[in-house]
């Protein structure tokens, strides 16, 4: 193990054998083999749940890797397209994602997909000779291509070498390596006193202040901590790629727990990624047609086979795509050309009457409809408010035939209406976003789109339209209302930024990062990934590129943003139980140190090293179960408060140290124990006193962690039958051992069960204090802790889910079915006395409730 705890345990291993060989006796074998063993089972635990963890998330990354057809040793075969080279023939058709740069070579022209390069929705015409680039996706037609750049030197490059430029210290190991340095230094200052007054002033003999400070190593040191908070993220790491999250980076789930801005892209990722119509938006201009037929007249004029964005978008409109040709005959289709820009079809109606249809851009519609007037007014103000709110426009036009020729001219055009199109919001965005919102995450939309267009989404999802152009990041904005607004402070008052490129977005998260906040950034293209690698947590969503993938830390196998949610809560309650831990690490290091240096030095007793390893081992097993422990997640981000776990730990591990002195008093100087429960005194027998004070220091030890584990008091809190379970056999193993170990080596007696019960009473008496001591610590810290005593009253409910973060996911998980904006049943109401959203998130809350009203 490679850590500075493990060094102070090794150290005092090799301090067993080495410098405790003296005073007439021989080296402590003993102590180093169980110090030898206790790192071995730490480090063996840590190791294989960390591998299993890391495998389970490796076959599941596998199964996304992506294939290629490519052109080897004259034979077309499947290949992972991690292999191409330049200069290997690929073959590309619908719905392929292109592996690599490449040049098209002969054939029809290809559609493709480049919105996760550009962030545009509507895909792109490439004609042979053109270059498509690695992570776009082939929408229609088929055609080979020659491969001329691959990995770093794609299209992409400026982007991956950002990805590569970021190497960030994690939150985890800063506060791992906080909370272990002042472990050492409390220790340290203990040695440090305790060699001052045994060998300067006691003047001790040498070996006794040897294994004296050889109890404040083996006890004081954490050694456990690494491993349990490594295998309580493992564990959480498992239980989140069953939730549809593969973590990449264990240490993510921690600081998941504690973001509170997720910055999100918009295509793909809030919404489809897929062109629809706005029913209520169309506008149909003759008076003898409503919406559905012009939906139909729209439809018949597209394609329904080998489909382009807008025909599928059209069609999938009507309630069978069959209607689209049903009762008419197709005589003729004019397919979508860049020259006139629109698709037309002829057809022959159930009465024998010969009918054209058109749609495409609206001039194009207008100047085939030569319309004029009121008429033409009317069109350029519907045209002029669909793109003030970010929607595309359509134009749709209708013709008879009298001639019944498909080469004559036929009647005038007629201009039937115009169809606002724009890319959906998922159906669980809405519902994800506010969720997010309830739980004090504060949502941004950073997209590469046109800004009405981010706005319109902003309205829809209820987000907020507090929207700005990229432009302002650079402080060039033409509005003089946030002129002079520092851009860190405009960056966080924001909704979100349209027409931002990958280093905007980059930009973004790093200014987010630099005033404190734990920023989480989910995207599913090219251009997101050097977001997603300087983000605090980098989300890769479902379908999402090789090179988004590679830049996150979680990767979603499920489609939306509501998996986020349900991961939100459950790294939330896996936090939880990691900081529990921590407190009590703490607080058992303070209690070790300041309880045994009052013994030694005020009673000059020598308590055993191999007692106290004893303790250390039946610790680290109940400790271990911590990891499956049933905690409530928080209803706000949580993180790391090294004052909150410093100044508990300091409180709740010194008032154990005076009740363990406070006992060693009682039971050595006083005959407080034989008046009040009968039983024999060992005052005179050290041996005995030690087994005493060994059972006391064990029960008080492990109970801790039922007061840190809780928010409110601990006995009303039900923990997790594992760790119940645990902890009473631990006991159980240790009171036998102070009723009948007879240990010479050891200097341990048996006390008998009487002694045994009296030890347990006085424990039981001296326990309930500590949660008194805790909500103190917390109120001295935030002032509102003491509104937990009179919470969580029904802890010990027969309901399952009751207090399990991966329960609470659920509700998330469900949400998924929700279709548009519903109104939030959760947890706000039972805790709203405990609700400390955060201002931002707060603020962005009632933006969005003006959005999605206006």
């Amino acid at each position: 193990m490679w850590n500075p705890l493990s060094w102070v345990m090794e150290a005092a291993a090799i301090m067993a054998i080495a410098l405790a060989n003296g005073g007439g006796r021989p080296p402590d074998w003993q102590d180093f083999v169980g110090i030898v063993v206790l790192l071995l089972i730490n480090s063996t635990i840590s190791f294989i749940e960390e591998n299993n963890a890391g495998n389970a998330a490796a076959a599941l990354m596998a199964n996304l890797a992506p294939k290629t057809k490519v052109l080897r040793d004259g034979k077309w075969g499947e290949q992972d397209a991690a292999i191409l080279v330049p200069g290997d023939i690929i073959s590309i058709k619908l719905g392929d994602i292109i592996p690599a740069d490449a040049r098209l070579l002969e054939g029809d022209p290809l559609k493709v997909d480049q919105a996760a390069l550009t962030g545009e929705s509507l895909p792109a015409t490439k004609s042979p000779g053109d270059e498509v680039f690695s992570g776009s996706t082939c929408k229609q037609g088929e055609i080979e291509a020659v491969v001329i750049a691959t990995g770093v030197h794609t299209f992409f490059g400026k982007a991956a070498h950002l990805v590569d430029s970021t190497n960030q210290v994690g939150h985890f190991q800063k506060v791992l390596t906080a909370i272990g340095n002042f472990c050492i230094v409390s220790i340290a200052v203990g040695i440090v006193i305790e060699i001052v007054v045994m060998f300067l002033i006691q003047h001790r003999r040498y070996r006794e202040g040897i294994d004296n400070l050889l109890v404040l190593l083996i006890g004081g040191i954490p050694i456990a901590m690494p491993t349990v908070l490594s295998v309580t993220m493992a564990i959480g790491s498992h239980r989140l790629s069953q939730q549809g999250a593969i973590t990449k980076r264990m240490t993510a789930i921690e600081e998941m727990a504690g973001m509170d801005v997720l910055c999100s892209d918009k295509t793909g990722t809030l919404t489809l990624n897929k062109l629809t119509v706005d029913m209520s938006l169309i506008e149909v201009f003759p008076k003898d047609l409503d919406k559905d037929g012009l939906m139909l007249l729209a439809a018949r004029a597209s394609r329904i086979e080998n489909q382009d964005a807008i025909d599928t978008c059209i069609v999938s409109m009507l309630s069978d795509p069959k209607e689209a040709r049903a009762g008419i005959q197709e005589i003729h289709f004019l397919p979508f050309n860049p020259v006139e820009k629109r698709t037309a079809i002829t057809y022959i109606d159930s009465n024998g009457d010969w009918y054209r249809a058109s749609k495409g851009a609206p001039e194009q519609i207008i100047e085939l409809c030569d319309l004029k007037g009121d008429a033409m007014k009317r069109a350029h103000t519907v045209i002029d408010s669909y793109a003030e709110r970010g929607l595309r426009s359509l134009g749709v036009a209708r013709q008879a035939v009298p001639e019944k020729s498909k080469e004559s001219g036929g009647d005038a055009w007629e201009f039937v209406g115009l169809l606002p199109l724009f890319d959906p919001p998922r159906h669980d965005s809405a519902e994800t976003i506010r969720r997010a919102l309830d739980l004090g995450v504060n949502v941004k939309m950073i997209t590469g789109d046109q800004l009405a267009i981010g706005k319109e989404t902003g309205r829809r999802l209820g987000m907020g339209t507090n929207m700005y152009p990229s432009s302002t990041l650079l402080g060039q904005s033409n509005d003089e209302s946030i002129a002079g607004i520092p851009v860190e402070d405009l960056i966080e008052q924001a909704d979100g930024f349209a027409g931002v490129f990958p280093e905007h977005k980059y930009e973004i998260v790093k200014k987010l990062q630099e005033r404190n906040h734990i920023c989480g950034m989910t995207g599913d293209g090219v251009n997101d990934a050097p977001a997603l690698k300087r983000a605090d947590i980098g989300i890769a969503v479902d379908d999402a590129t090789d090179a988004a993938r590679s830049a996150s830390d979680i990767v979603l196998t499920e489609p939306g943003l509501s998996v986020i949610v349900s991961a939100v809560l459950t790294s939330r309650a896996i936090f939880q139980r990691m900081k529990n831990y921590t407190i009590y690490a703490v607080s058992i290091t303070i209690r070790i140190v300041f309880g045994f240096l009052l013994v030694v030095l005020i009673w000059q007793f020598d308590f055993p090293p191999f007692m106290v390893l004893i303790i250390a081992v039946l610790n680290d097993g109940t400790i271990m179960t911590i990891s499956k422990d049933r905690v409530k997640p928080s209803p706000v981000p949580d993180s790391w408060k090294l004052n909150e776990i410093f100044v508990t730990g300091i409180i709740l591990g010194s008032y154990m140290a005076v009740t363990t002195a406070f006992f060693f008093f009682l039971a050595h100087d006083t005959d407080f124990f034989t008046k009040l429960f009968g039983v024999r005194s060992i005052q005179s027998n050290v041996d005995e006193l030690t087994a005493a004070l060994y059972l006391q220091v064990s029960i008080i030890s492990q109970a801790l962690i039922f007061v840190t584990r809780s928010r409110s008091w601990s006995f009303v809190e039900r923990p997790g039958i594992l760790l119940m379970v645990a902890f009473l056999l631990a006991q159980l193993v240790a009171t036998v051992i102070a009723v009948y170990a007879e240990w010479e080596f050891a200097r341990v007696k048996g006390i008998g069960w009487g002694w045994a019960g009296a030890i347990w009473v006085y424990s039981i008496v001296t326990y309930f204090p500590l949660d008194i001591l805790k909500f103190a610590a917390r109120c001295s810290l935030s002032g509102k802790a003491w509104e937990n005593m009179i919470q969580n009253k029904t802890a010990f409910t027969t309901k399952k889910d009751f207090g399990k973060g991966e329960r609470e996911a659920q509700w998330a998980m469900s949400q998924r079915t929700l279709h548009g904006l519903q109104t939030s049943t959760n947890q706000t109401n039972t805790t709203e006395n405990f609700r400390e959203l955060s201002e931002l998130a707060d603020q962005a809350k009632k933006r969005a409730e003006m959005a999605r009203y206006s």
